[in-house]
């Protein structure tokens, strides 16, 4: 004979929030994440160090205004000099938005509720993003409030800063793609940090090599191009082509022409837009 149970099931009566809700809330978790909030100590060491090695150049920048009363570092270099930082900051943190869910296997999870792969992806972009620019335009607007406030001869330069600040944010973007989707082909997390640093080296170590052999051959219209391999050059021929701003490459040789560089930007977002979302779609169909 059946017996029913009482086991105090209540239907939920509240607020439906919808799928919007769900992916501004996976956003946050995300990035609170790569901060290391919410979570050990230790995790919070790695990114808030690198934070704060970020705040030197524009610490460097406001102390020769005012002593010297002249401006320190442009704003247009700050990302290009401190690319090291931020290949790093990529490389350590960005295995920590992915790698837990694709090891655990609770993406199928996420996406049994109103959860598409887009929309998971998104929120794993826009966090990946969102913490890069915070590192890159937190050291631009100290730089720029402090010009303001230490009054220096001639108009601030609020073109300069808001050309950097739009770079920043294109730059954050197209780490974020490519940083997530070289980590998200393993959960491990040691091998997603080591993959991203390998193309970077990889990518930082070409330049000069391809720079060389194309000037010594006399070919030196083509080896301008050899400097967008590296993805922080390549954003900054974006900034020279938009914004009118020195050429921050090594030699001071400059960019190519056109609007060449920033296509390329948009098709390597694109690109790697699309290896992480075939990524997350070949692991939920495990």
């Amino acid at each position: 004979m059946s017996e029913i149970y009482d086991i105090g099931y209540r239907h939920y009566d509240g607020p439906r929030l919808g799928r919007g809700y769900s992916t501004r809330a996976l956003t946050v978790h995300s990035l609170r994440g790569v901060f290391g909030l919410g979570r050990t100590a230790r995790s919070k060491i790695m990114p808030f160090a690198l934070g704060v090695i970020m705040l030197l150049p524009a610490v460097v920048s406001i102390a020769m205004m005012a002593l010297m009363k002249r401006h320190g570092m442009s704003y247009s270099s700050l990302a290009v000099s401190m690319q090291t930082v931020l290949a790093i900051f990529l490389a350590s943190q960005s295995p920590t938005v992915v790698a837990p869910d694709l090891r655990y296997r609770v993406l199928p999870l996420y996406l049994s509720r109103p959860v598409t792969i887009a929309e998971y992806v998104t929120a794993k972009v826009i966090a990946m993003t969102v913490a890069l620019f915070l590192l890159i335009a937190l050291p631009l607007t100290l730089i720029y409030v402090s010009e303001l406030v230490i009054d220096l001869d001639g108009p601030p330069q609020t073109k300069e800063y808001l050309g950097a600040m739009a770079m920043a944010l294109l730059l954050s973007i197209l780490l974020s793609s490519f940083g997530l989707a070289l980590a998200s082909l393993t959960p491990r997390r040691g091998l997603g940090v080591a993959s991203i640093i390998a193309v970077y080296l990889l990518t930082s170590a070409s330049v000069p090599v391809i720079y060389g052999t194309l000037e010594s051959t006399g070919n030196d219209s083509g080896a301008l191009w050899a400097w967008l391999v590296n993805p922080f050059w390549l954003v900054d021929a974006v900034q020279v082509w938009l914004f009118d701003t020195t050429p921050n490459a090594l030699d001071g040789s400059g960019y190519p022409p056109g609007p060449a560089p920033a296509i390329i930007v948009v098709v390597l977002i694109a690109i790697g837009l699309g290896a992480l979302a075939a990524r997350y779609r070949k692991a939920a169909a495990r």
